[in-house]
């Protein structure tokens, strides 16, 4: 047999190969079985709420899918550097391969499988995510500013049901619908901070957000200014503060402590210190910081920031 001859058999088994490994590095990209305690956070902090969990495993599993896909273009790489080097024979041109439709068809399909898999997810755990109760247990707005944040408790602080500070013009950057979830009674507490307030327990600057540990809290975010980002670090997730748009979200804390929080979204010259801190208690000592506010005289609520908008539309005119 010739020398030719020979090296075209030796790469043969190279080649009934090669649809294997391009399958199983698809099996590894598309692998969801495991759960987020499995694999490393890769970065992430601990999760403190029973959502994160959900975001966790989406970030693995989106490197994993990364790391099959690197690894089956490197070693289709390394093979063709290997087995397509200038032949031994010193041949100038070697055998040349075209319109090879199984190739083509197979790196044509296996990347739109990947992306069509990773957006299923995406938008599987995005929908999870952000869905929200009627009636959630608590109802906190987060309101942003320049440069600190104010929460407003929509909370039945007094026990009087009969009286309501829900309807207040402070809150009419708040649309009706997210209003509803509130307590009957909601008389309201709020707080407020500056940048140069700190946490008495951490030291950590920024006013503290009080939440209870496992309810469910809602957040509606608003804004009085320009457009800031919450984004309390061990919850895995962050969302814009928009004027004239409310964002909402929801999560149940499960662990006690206090967390870090900051604006991630550049909204002017001091946004590096638009931080905050989320202590996480118990319910029974959440009931009671929103009475000690009362008694600090903190009751009612702060200014939500600007009014929602209706959605954008055209408001080119013709001219007659």
């Amino acid at each position: 047999m010739s020398p030719n001859g020979s090296d075209r058999s030796s790469r043969r088994p190279m080649r009934r190969k090669l649809p294997q490994v391009l399958a199983a590095g698809l099996v590894l990209a598309t692998a969801t079985g495991c759960t987020y305690k499995d694999f490393p956070r890769l970065g992430m902090p601990t999760p403190v709420t029973d959502e994160a969990p959900r975001i966790l495993s989406l970030w693995q599993g989106s490197w994993a899918a990364a790391l099959a896909t690197g690894v089956l273009v490197w070693g289709l790489i390394i093979w063709s550097v290997i087995f397509h080097r200038r032949s031994r024979t010193k041949v100038e041109v070697p055998a040349q391969t075209r319109y090879n439709m199984p190739i083509e068809a197979l790196y044509t399909i296996v990347p739109f499988i990947i992306i069509a898999v990773l957006f299923y997810f995406t938008a599987r755990d995005e929908s999870a995510i952000l869905k929200t109760s009627k009636k959630p247990d608590h109802i906190v707005n987060v309101v942003g500013f320049q440069w600190s944040w104010a929460f407003n408790y929509l909370e039945d602080v007094d026990g009087d049901k009969a009286r309501s500070n829900i309807n207040s013009s402070a809150l009419d950057a708040i649309p009706d619908k997210w209003k509803k979830g509130a307590p009957a009674g909601a008389d309201g507490v709020y707080d407020v901070g500056t940048p140069g307030e700190r946490n008495p327990q951490t030291g950590n600057p920024g006013p503290t957000l009080w939440l209870p540990k496992g309810e469910t809290v809602q957040f509606v975010l608003t804004s009085r200014d320009v457009i800031h980002s919450f984004w309390v670090v061990p919850f895995l997730m962050k969302q814009d503060v928009i004027p004239g748009h409310t964002n909402v979200f929801e999560v149940t804390p499960n662990k006690e402590g206090t967390f870090m929080g900051k604006c991630a979204e550049l909204c002017g010259v001091d946004h590096s210190r638009m931080l905050f801190n989320v202590k996480v208690v118990s319910p029974e000592r959440y009931r009671e910081h929103l009475k000690d506010l009362a008694k600090k005289g903190q009751t009612g609520y702060l200014p939500s920031g600007i009014k929602q908008t209706d959605h954008a539309r055209n408001a080119e005119t013709k001219n007659q």
